[in-house]
């Protein structure tokens, strides 16, 4: 089940969701965090960046972070602002070593795991892990599409 809170400051509309750690909970997360995107505005190439993105981020929280254990919680954070919009999905999981995840030349190491990682990167406009790795910050710039 899906749980949200709403809060709406001058300038930027916040919502936290929370979802069961496990693969069907996701689906119904990502879903309702689009609708609440389109219900604030997000549409077209902006929308399907941040939902791949987004789709990527709550995998690997389900995956990685809760071990697709439906006993255990994951948190998200939506802000949506004029100038941007702003997701953080955390999970209660250990997190990961980050410098795992670049090589000496500062890409992503793609020989294990990483892929999504250069997904997010390349659409969103800022990805960020903090917690150890157990909280992910994604950033979108409003009105333009990512290069």
């Amino acid at each position: 089940m899906l749980n949200a809170e709403s809060s709406a400051d001058r300038k930027a509309i916040s919502r936290e969701f929370t979802c069961a750690g496990g693969t069907e909970a996701m689906f119904v997360a990502r879903d309702e965090i689009i609708r609440f995107l389109n219900d604030h505005g997000v549409s077209g190439e902006e929308e399907i960046d941040v939902l791949v993105a987004l789709q990527e981020a709550l995998a690997n929280a389900v995956l990685h972070g809760c071990g697709n254990d439906a006993a255990k919680t994951i948190r998200c954070t939506v802000d949506v602002e004029d100038s941007e919009i702003n997701i953080v999905v955390r999970d209660p999981g250990s997190g990961f070593d980050l410098s795992s995840i670049e090589s000496a030349e500062g890409e992503t190491n793609l020989t294990d795991h990483g892929r999504g990682i250069t997904l997010m990167r390349s659409l969103m406009d800022k990805v960020k892990y903090s917690h150890h790795g157990s909280e992910v910050h994604l950033m979108k710039r409003r009105g333009r599409s990512s290069d």
